[in-house]
């Protein structure tokens, strides 16, 4: 089961449904089925607070991903700060839409086994995101 909350904040005008489906797409090309899997958008104060207090890291960022898989079933809670993706989308110069849909799928990604901290694996990373955005439902492409 996915699920989307909001803590803090709005929740984003995304097609849950759609989103839902790409989801589970994604994850079964890497051989993976869909869990529970928790969305919870929030301001930069409380990803900063969740931060701090799980993983003893001082600073913003956009996706905080908490692994519960068990074996190739992936699930997990993902907070996404919705004010670090907008900045995110600012910086980067992309689209606002796109750049929720690239995060969301980035803690899929990490459930599914992809890393992106050491030598070489943000290049991977950017790259399994770009291949998943390629299949995101065009319903998906609307705010």
């Amino acid at each position: 089961m996915i699920a989307y909350f909001a803590e803090d904040i709005n929740l984003p005008s995304i097609h849950q449904e759609a989103v839902s489906g790409w989801v589970r797409e994604v994850a079964k090309t890497y051989g993976k089925t869909v869990g529970n899997i928790s969305y919870i958008f929030c301001s930069d104060e409380k990803i900063l607070e969740v931060n701090r207090q799980f993983l003893q890291h001082d600073y913003y960022t956009d996706i905080i991903t908490f692994d519960y898989t068990n074996g190739n079933r992936i699930s997990g809670d993902l907070f996404i700060s919705l004010d670090t993706v907008k900045t995110n989308a600012e910086t980067f110069h992309t689209n606002y839409v796109e750049e929720l849909h690239r995060t969301i799928i980035h803690g899929i990604l990490h459930l599914c086994g992809i890393n992106d901290k050491g030598p070489g694996e943000r290049e991977i990373m950017e790259a399994n995101e770009n291949k998943a955005l390629a299949i995101l439902p065009k319903e998906c492409h609307i705010s």
